[in-house]
């Protein structure tokens, strides 16, 4: 492995996110991780357990990343000012999602560390992420691993999205062309992403387009297409307004749009 020093204004720029972490060996094992890689934005949701000495003997060299963690309560604080999130799946979901392998997650990843923030977001050691923080991420990652043996360590996860981060980073400095687009506007962030969700799902209640109270697979899909076609942040206020603009028609009109959905 090429151990020549990178930008680290480039790799500061993408965290790792592991979400409710239920053995903070792992946790440990995960810093020890980034610190190989050169990474060291580590970010906790809800930890079962932390600070904690098995934390710290499992970091071995990597204890002084542990120092800075950041622990959040839910995943959409740890990934508001993200203009880029990828979350690791192993399961095939009923509606899939744009996936990326490993390599790719890296490249992209490094790509667009130097204009926002990235996430790497890993799950619970026994049941990975829910539906619903799988959603929140614009890009699933598959690692595929062994079929007859395929339960990865969380650790080990991490170590492979980082070393594929450190690898593309690597490329880059020596000259690789990694661009994920020429585009003159940044991606909405995903805080900002959350609200036009909220805004959007409340405007189609208020049209009758879909029942507030049971959506149905309606919002899971729109979520689907935003993350395939990923808004810049001026694209996301131009839609927020036309949001606007329905409601405000409805309201003049007294009632509500069509029934059903």
């Amino acid at each position: 492995m090429d151990t020549s020093p990178l930008d680290n204004a480039l790799l500061d720029n993408v965290r790792v996110v592991l979400v409710n972490t239920a053995h903070p060996g792992n946790i440990g094992g995960a810093a020890r991780a980034l610190k190989n890689m050169g990474l060291s934005q580590l970010y906790l949701v809800a930890p079962r357990e932390f600070p904690a000495a098995n934390a710290i003997w499992r970091a071995a060299g990597a204890a002084d990343l542990l120092d800075t963690v950041v622990v959040v309560d839910a995943l959409e604080e740890a990934v508001a000012d993200c203009g880029l999130v990828m979350a690791t799946s192993a399961r095939e979901r009923r509606i899939p999602w744009p996936l990326l392998t490993p390599r790719q997650c890296g490249e992209r990843a490094v790509a667009e560390a130097a204009a926002h923030p990235v996430a790497l977001v890993f799950g619970r050691e026994d049941r990975g992420l829910t539906n619903e923080e799988l959603q929140a991420c614009n890009y699933h990652v598959h690692i595929p691993a062994n079929p007859d043996y395929s339960s990865l360590n969380l650790a080990t996860a991490v170590q492979v999205l980082a070393y594929e981060v450190r690898v593309a980073a690597l490329e880059l400095e020596k000259g690789a062309e990694l661009s994920y687009a020429d585009w003159d506007r940044p991606p909405a962030r995903a805080r900002d992403m959350e609200l036009y969700f909220e805004h959007l799902q409340q405007a189609l209640g208020e049209l009758g387009f879909i029942d507030p109270d049971n959506p149905r697979q309606t919002m899971t899909r729109l979520r689907r297409l935003f993350s395939r076609v990923r808004p810049d942040d001026m694209e996301l206020g131009i839609l927020r307004g036309m949001l606007t603009a329905i409601q405000n028609y409805i309201h003049r009109a007294g009632g509500k749009g069509r029934q059903g959905g």
